[in-house]
């Protein structure tokens, strides 16, 4: 049965700028296609302070995203015959990724991966780490590669 169908199933794409990114979308816009369920597109950010500055900061930079990044990954979908949904979402993005995926009742989380070492990952924290500690949905990690 498909989203189509009334089932209510998806395709969560975690969307960035990272290497990894493309091919993840490639992927995920894939997955959807042959799951026939709409594709959704989460980008989670911090929510910004309450000063003035910060929030039109804020908002130039999520206009600035959509344009750049959300816009032209919506248009590949399509292209592909794949609906798309996007969330914007004010929370770190692992938690963001969870929560609509949750949301949206996700076959699958899908995000890129970029080649960062294990020690900046263990340090920094990474979104597919932490993915795999909070969801009990199946992630799927698409390497960024050399390109």
């Amino acid at each position: 049965m498909s989203a189509r169908d009334g089932s209510g199933k998806s395709v969560v794409l975690g969307l960035d700028t990272s290497p990894g990114a493309q091919r993840a979308l490639a992927v995920a816009i894939r997955i959807a296609r042959v799951l026939d369920v709409p594709l959704v597109l989460v980008h989670g950010i911090e929510p910004a302070g309450r000063v003035g500055e910060e929030v039109g900061e804020a908002r130039e930079a999520i206009e600035e995203f959509d344009e750049r990044v959300t816009g032209p990954a919506v248009a590949a979908a399509e292209a592909a015959g794949v609906r798309a949904v996007v969330k914007i979402v004010e929370d770190r993005p692992a938690p963001a990724l969870v929560a609509v995926a949750d949301e949206q009742d996700a076959e699958v989380i899908v995000v890129g991966t970029w080649n960062e070492s294990p020690l900046r990952g263990l340090l920094l924290g990474s979104v597919p780490h932490k993915l795999l500690q909070l969801s009990d949905r199946p992630v799927l990690c698409v390497p960024g590669g050399d390109s």
